[in-house]
């Protein structure tokens, strides 16, 4: 064998002897995957289209030990690193340019404990994965709205979803985690152990390690009262205002999102979507008005498995896609955004985009400022841009959109961002994520990650 060529950390290229890559092969209980072999194409490729990297070496992890390998080869080579466990990252994190990916997608082993209601989860589930486990004995925790989103990186930042009125953030249902740290080392991360670290785990990404599992305190979720009702999008104005009066009025059982989007018969509507958890028949009564408004073209609401609403968009966001997004956090909806977004709405260029809000409040807003790096604890809302498209060609005009109507909305906002919809926007943005978090998160970069090894997220640098 042949040396073989990698990227280093500082972008120069960086020759490894074939006796060492033997050995690296030969301590591995996974697959080390390189250009040209059968499974390279498929191994390289992410959730999102727009993402083209071809990475020098894919080390495809069975577990921790692999991990720490993975780790200590790269550091004792200095080299390019990313970290994968479900592959949805927007902005490509998950995969890297000539270096070497570290991939936690073999890791899907789960443990669930029904009687103290706890999950141990490796890495590489996606929320799909996770809730076929819990879901057999009627629990789960917070996971996104998407199933096929992988569980580490949607729970590092913060991670919002259909039970989070309810039950919080998927951050707020850790117990513990799990990290690889970038000198190779193994640590448990929780209110007892390295308590510095947990904190910032919660909301903070992947800066601080690669975290190979998690433990989740688990809530009791049967049949849940979800789906979407649908309007005529000449009626945009009325349904929003509808939304923003009727929001502020409903228990923390229920979350609702509202969005324009097309549908696949190519009609613009605005759909409001529902997720009331608790006692059905209470659940009747509280959408009441939600379902006597208007009246919509449709109704789609009714009992459904959990696990059923967790793929109800998976069609919408198929891997392949061209994926481009932008939020803003809301204090609350007036009527001149309201507008503002439906002017925006009447340029959309591609039928698969959508724009909306998403509610939050509940017990989101009962955990305190500072229990977690996820501050963003007092926002009533979101605004969710999600530009997607199928032609690479039109990538320009649809990412022009989405910029513009981040710039058009961003007055009404209170000034942050959801760190999991921030593409490749560098500091500032990032500084807006974590607001008066930021410097305490620096200081935890410094004492866990001084040299910035684990550097392909949103990045928090150990000098800032």
């Amino acid at each position: 064998m042949p040396e073989v060529s990698l990227l280093s950390n500082s972008g120069a290229e960086t020759m490894v002897q074939a006796s060492t890559f033997q050995a690296f092969q030969a301590s591995m209980r996974g697959t080390l995957i390189r250009p040209g072999d059968a499974s390279y194409e498929m191994a390289r490729k992410t959730w999102n289209g727009m993402i083209d990297k071809h990475p020098a070496l894919i080390a495809r992890c069975t577990g921790v030990a692999d991990v720490i390998t993975a780790v200590r080869f790269a550091r004792d080579h200095d080299l390019l690193v990313a970290v994968r466990g479900g592959g949805h990252s927007l902005p490509g994190f998950s995969v890297c340019e000539g270096g070497m990916v570290i991939d936690l997608s073999p890791m899907k082993g789960i443990r669930v404990d029904p009687d103290k209601r706890t999950a141990v989860a490796q890495a590489g589930l996606t929320w799909g994965d996770y809730d076929r486990e819990t879901q057999v004995f009627g629990l789960a925790s917070t996971g996104g709205v998407i199933s096929t989103t992988g569980i580490a990186g949607l729970t590092l930042g913060g991670g919002i979803g259909w039970l989070m009125r309810k039950y919080g953030l998927a951050c707020d249902h850790l117990r513990s985690v799990d990290l690889v740290t970038a000198d190779g080392q193994c640590l448990t991360a929780s209110i007892m152990e390295h308590p510095d670290l947990f904190w910032g785990l919660r909301g903070g990404g992947g800066n601080f390690g690669i975290a190979t599992s998690f433990e989740y305190q688990l809530q009791p979720v049967g049949p849940v009262l979800a789906g979407m009702i649908i309007h005529p999008i000449d009626r945009a104005r009325e349904v929003l205002r509808f939304y923003r009066d009727f929001t502020p009025t409903v228990p923390d059982n229920l979350t609702t999102y509202v969005f324009m989007l097309t549908t696949p018969e190519g009609v613009p509507v605005v759909a409001m979507m529902c997720c009331y958890c608790g006692d059905l028949a209470a659940g009747e009564q509280v959408l009441q008005p939600l379902r006597t408004f208007g009246p919509p073209l449709a109704d789609e609401v009714k009992p459904m498995p959990y696990q059923a609403l967790q793929s109800l968009l998976d069609d919408a966001y198929p891997a392949g896609l061209y994926s481009y997004y932008k939020s803003h956090y809301l204090s609350q909806i007036s009527d001149e955004l309201i507008d503002t977004m439906v002017d925006a709405f009447v340029s959309v260029p591609s039928p698969l985009s959508a724009l909306g809000f998403e509610q939050f409040g509940g017990a989101v807003s009962r955990v305190g400022v500072e229990d977690t790096a996820f501050r963003h604890r007092g926002v009533a809302y979101d605004i969710a841009i999600l530009g997607e498209w199928a032609d690479s060609a039109t990538s320009a005009v649809n990412m022009q959109w989405v910029r513009e109507v981040a710039s058009m909305t961003e007055p009404f906002a209170t000034g942050g961002v959801y760190v999991n919809f921030l593409g490749d926007d560098g500091e500032a943005q990032v500084k807006a994520a974590y607001g008066s978090h930021f410097q305490r998160l620096v200081a935890l970069k410094r004492k866990y990650d001084p040299s910035n090894f684990f550097h392909l997220n949103q990045n928090i640098k150990p000098t800032a």
